[in-house]
This record gives C-alpha cells, structure tokens and sequence, in this order.
C-alpha cells in the first residue's frame, strides 16, 4: 500500500470539504452548493481507481456512480422537505433512510452493478 497516495486522498477530499463549508460561510450557500455537487471528488475516485487497478474497474465505477447516483438525488430532496417540518438531524436521519431505501431499490432493478 502507498502511504502517500493514501494520504494525498485523504487531503483532496478533506480540502473540498473545507472549500465547501468556507464558500457557504463566507461567501454565498449557493457557492458552496455548488462545489458540493461538482464531480470533483467523484473525478478523483475515477482517477485514483483507474490508476490503481486499471480502466475496467474504472469503467465499472463510473456506472455505478450514475446510477446511484439517483438515490442521492432523492436523499438531497428528501432533506430539503424535510428540514422544513424537523430539526436539522431528525431530518437528516429520515433523509438517509430514505436514501438507503432508494440504494436497494435500485440495486433490485439493475443487477450486476
């Protein structure tokens, strides 16, 4: 194992968490969501998979991510509505239940991904 490609993982992904939590404090929420849903740590997972184990896993990964990427679309909304008629962590909770629900659905309808 590369320790230092670990850990050059580890920091991509925490500066993007910073970046977001800096851009919706400071400068405007709508900033911030927006580097939230850019593909960047899901380009870095692609380019790190690829590097690592090659372009079929790679290519696998990629379909993955769209379809599941459904299920996030649903958990995003969920909490959006939700949040309006509950504290932000029972929300948070029920969004996420949500969310694994629409995981195993998806995972019923498309096997072999």
């Amino acid at each position: 194992m590369d320790y230092l490609q670990t850990l050059l993982k580890f920091v991509a992904g925490g500066s993007i968490i910073v970046g977001v939590t800096l851009l919706a404090q400071q400068a405007n929420p709508r900033y911030g969501g927006i580097l939230a849903a850019a593909p960047i740590i899901t380009t870095l997972a692609f380019l790190f998979t690829y590097n690592e184990v090659g372009s079929a896993t790679a290519q696998q990964l990629v379909l993955g991510t769209f379809f599941f990427a459904i299920p996030s679309l649903v958990f995003l909304i969920s909490l959006y509505f939700l949040m309006n008629r509950f504290g932000f962590l029972e929300s948070l909770s029920v969004a996420y239940g949500i969310w694994i629900g629409c995981v195993l659905v998806i995972r019923q309808i498309i096997p072999g991904i």
